[in-house]
């Protein structure tokens, strides 16, 4: 063998242990992209059931917002009907006190006037006038 020989042999050495290792990098290089493709898949998987709690919990969200408007709205009718109630009351109040400014001593000294009369009537009828009785062990003049 002569030299040139040598130097192709140890060439072909060379490009066969290159071409060994290349195969070996790519085999590991594979494995490496299996591995990752794995992970991006279990990622996927993770992020859409993410995706789907987040929108179950934006549509909870939306009912209760949903509900909210409609209480919030119940709210206000009942506030606008409080308000109507107490300027009804406050016109009924104003007249009530006008009724008895107007007829209150009116109608008292009616009122004692036909007691009074009522009593004396009584009294005459009955024939008590001066009369003491006695009542719980005291004696106490009637009128």
């Amino acid at each position: 063998m002569d030299a040139g020989q040598l130097a192709a042999l140890i060439a072909a050495v060379f490009f066969a242990i290159g071409v060994i290792a290349a195969v070996y990098v790519l085999v590991k290089l594979a494995g490496l992209i299996g591995r990752a493709s794995t992970v991006l898949t279990g990622y996927q998987d993770a992020s859409d059931a993410l995706l789907s709690r987040a929108q179950a919990a934006v549509d909870r969200a939306n009912e209760q917002l949903a509900r909210t408007q409609v209480l919030s709205e119940s709210v206000e009718a009942v506030s606008a009907s409080m308000a109507d109630l107490a300027e009804q009351v406050t016109a009924v109040a104003g007249t009530a006190k006008l009724v008895a400014d107007g007829f209150g001593a009116p109608v008292l000294r009616l009122a004692a006037a036909s007691y009074g009369v009522k009593r004396a009537l009584a009294v005459r009828r009955t024939g008590q006038a001066g009369r003491r009785r006695e009542i719980s062990g005291r004696k106490r003049v009637r009128s």
